[in-house]
């Protein structure tokens, strides 16, 4: 049995948190070291969730044994098979390409980057490099939108017409917030203090639109079946006046045959509505939500008809994002859908045009992932 020797490129995102404790988890997985990105600007306070807290959190808890200073030293001086990249979206695209030209395979956390330019920078350093590129999805791991995708595909509510998705909370380091694979919560911090971290900055890819408009583009185009034409984004900063970087968004996303609405927001107490995406077909309506504590799939077909599925298990073995990862090395399997590369891609083309909307007050095109943005 193989020993994958991992590594961590980034603390920035909190996300790492739950990532690399399935990766550390893995029988297969050793450890080697981990880096954190050059802030843009300093942070303030080493609160939970923030990239110092992040990088002691994996240094003392999940077994990396020592941390370097800088990325590219740490790449010149250990040997990789494997890095998991949790730094700002900004920096993307040149931790991918540095990994790439060391041959290391690549577990890339969500959305794939901040740009399309730069989402195909990171796929032709991996192409040029026989190297693999995966794009995390904490929503992949759910076996709700699972059941809600195969029963799309057998036709439950007939032709897509329509879908909705919306993701919410107080801030990535808001009052109470939580985040998978540790149990603290959010300090409460001083909005200088939260200004101070990448997501609230705009060169680093902060904002709610990159954070949570991601979902609805990569959601879209998996449930929906093909790729978007055009987006009109809109993006504001409606409480979070300390901070450079949006607060709520959304995202107008036009199909040959269907549109869908995102929303992301930061400012969002409690959800009000389903959080899981909302389809509306020529045959009926299917939502994915969680009633009484469990993820299901409900169908309405009008006049008082209503269908109940409950989600199948994820696969054993391929269950996290570690399991599928080393599967798919393993066996040359194909990875799921929403973690593969070239499909990331595409969704990362329809985000991409919501953000350029948003700066240009226009409708923009979805740019064929062939052509380069900007």
């Amino acid at each position: 049995m193989k020993t994958y020797r991992a590594g961590i490129i980034g603390f920035a995102h909190m996300h790492v948190n739950n990532v690399a404790a399935h990766f550390a988890q893995h029988p297969q997985i050793a450890w080697v070291a981990g880096a954190d990105t050059e802030p843009f600007r300093p942070e303030l306070r080493a609160a939970p969730y923030t990239r110092e807290w992040n990088k002691r959190h994996a240094l003392d808890d999940l077994g990396v044994p020592k941390a370097y200073a800088d990325y590219h030293e740490m790449l010149d001086k250990e040997q990789f098979d494997l890095i998991v990249v949790q730094s700002e979206n900004a920096q993307h695209a040149p931790v991918v390409e540095a990994c790439a030209a060391h041959g290391a395979h690549v577990c890339v956390e969500k959305p794939m980057a901040d740009t399309l330019s730069n989402a195909l920078r990171m796929v032709r350093a991996c192409q040029a490099a026989g190297t693999t590129m995966v794009i995390n999805w904490p929503l992949t791991w759910q076996p709700g939108a699972r059941k809600a995708k195969a029963l799309l595909d057998d036709g439950i509510i007939g032709r897509i017409l329509q879908l909705k998705w919306r993701a919410g909370h107080t801030g990535p380091l808001g009052y109470g917030a939580a985040h998978a694979g540790v149990d603290e919560v959010a300090d409460a911090m001083t909005g200088a203090e939260r200004g101070a971290t990448w997501w609230h900055q705009i060169d680093t890819g902060g904002g709610a639109m990159l954070d949570f408009c991601c979902y609805g583009a990569m959601v879209a185009r998996w449930m929906i079946g093909e790729q978007a034409t055009a987006a009109i984004g809109m993006r504001a900063n409606l409480d979070s006046r300390w901070g450079e970087a949006e607060d709520n968004a959304a995202m107008l996303v036009r199909f040959p045959g269907a549109y869908a609405l995102f929303e992301g927001s930061w400012t969002t107490w409690d959800h009000g509505v389903p959080t899981g995406p909302i389809l509306y077909g020529t045959k009926g309506t299917l939502v994915v939500e969680r009633h009484a504590g469990k993820e299901r799939v409900r169908v309405e077909r009008g006049g008082g008809v209503t269908e109940i599925y409950e989600p199948d298990p994820l696969p054993e073995g391929r269950d996290g994002i570690a399991a599928e990862i080393i599967h798919h090395l393993e066996t040359g399997e194909p990875l799921h859908q929403t973690l593969e590369m070239l499909f990331n891609l595409e969704a990362m083309a329809i985000l991409d045009a919501g953000v350029r909307s948003a700066e240009s007050d226009r409708m923009e095109i979805v740019d064929n992932a062939s052509w380069c943005v900007g």
